[in-house]
């Protein structure tokens, strides 16, 4: 009963962490007249993936690389087939053209530089993170210079800048809920794996990663009662290059990540690549460049098969 317990407690310290931090890191742009799109690629996909992120760290250096593998590789299928899945279940998305010819395809280069990296020898270095940092941050320049220089605000209630000791505050808040809830997700997922038999990959792919998600899924389905169309298509994208790029980067340049469990190679990241490459003929059938709910419907009978065979 215990470890139950440890997951729940860390996932509402990573929800509340998250949104605490995400708040913040706004309100900090808002001051500093950052320009919108930057606040969407980087402030807010940070802020977003900052529980993939502390959850990767923390578990690589304690010596579960598998459960950081697996929160990401997790979080990236989850984002797409679950995520996106309700997202559009709820309320059809119509994308841009930017989606095929610039974040579709960053998105399938950051999964085969990650593929590239893990599957022929198990084991991303610090080299190789440096690489997917550095791939990350010519993206981010790329955008910046001829990508559209704003983005159509859909939630202008949201932009009231908060006062210096809020902003700070919310900041501090941000980082102990995070810290704090991944110290609880990781406690108890290890010992649930322990006590069950059950893999740290198959509690990283599943349980940790789904958790991690949960301020995407929250912000997909609040944006959608709002009538506001704020999560797009491109930033569920943005979010899964992110986590490829920066967490799994930025962790195995602080620790080398080594594969511990080799489904992780012959089952989850054909999975990832796989749902990833699906989002292109689902924008242009039947309805060209619209996400409705049947696309929904797919993409969340392929991550409910993923699961089902995974915890097989």
């Amino acid at each position: 009963m215990q470890n139950p317990l440890f997951i729940l407690a860390g996932l509402v310290l990573l929800i509340l962490g998250g949104n605490w931090l995400l708040k913040a890191a706004v309100a900090l742009s808002l001051k500093l007249n950052i320009p919108k799109i930057v606040i969407g690629m980087t402030v807010v996909s940070f802020a977003t993936s900052a529980p993939e992120l502390i959850v990767s760290i923390k578990a690589a250096l304690d010596g579960f690389p598998d459960l950081a593998l697996g929160n990401v590789v997790g979080s990236n299928i989850a984002n797409l087939g679950l995520v996106l899945a309700v997202t559009i279940i709820l309320g059809s998305i119509d994308v841009n053209k930017s989606f095929y010819t610039t974040d579709w395809p960053v998105m399938m280069i950051a999964s085969f530089l990650f593929f590239g990296f893990i599957y022929f020898d198990g084991v991303i270095v610090q080299y190789e993170g440096i690489i997917m940092v550095v791939f990350l941050f010519l993206f981010l320049v790329y955008l910046l210079r001829f990508q559209k220089p704003a983005v159509v605000d859909e939630l202008p209630e949201d932009d009231v800048p908060l006062p210096l000791y809020k902003t700070v505050l919310f900041l501090g808040l941000g980082g102990l809920g995070l810290w704090g809830g991944s110290e609880l997700l990781i406690k108890g997922a290890v010992g649930m794996a322990s006590a069950y038999g059950v893999s740290e990959r198959i509690i990283g792919i599943t349980i940790v990663s789904i958790g991690t998600s949960i301020p995407e899924l929250a912000a997909s389905i609040i944006a959608i009662i709002k009538k506001e169309k704020a999560i797009s298509l491109g930033n569920l994208i943005g979010s899964n290059i992110f986590n490829l790029l920066a967490v799994l980067g930025i962790t195995s340049i602080i620790t080398p990540i080594k594969v511990m469990d080799e489904g992780l190679l012959s089952n989850d990241i054909f999975w990832m690549l796989g749902i990833s490459f699906l989002i292109l003929p689902l924008v242009f059938l039947p309805n060209k460049l619209r996400l409705g709910w049947r696309d929904g419907l797919v993409l969340l009978a392929v991550y409910f098969t993923f699961v089902y065979f995974t915890i097989q």
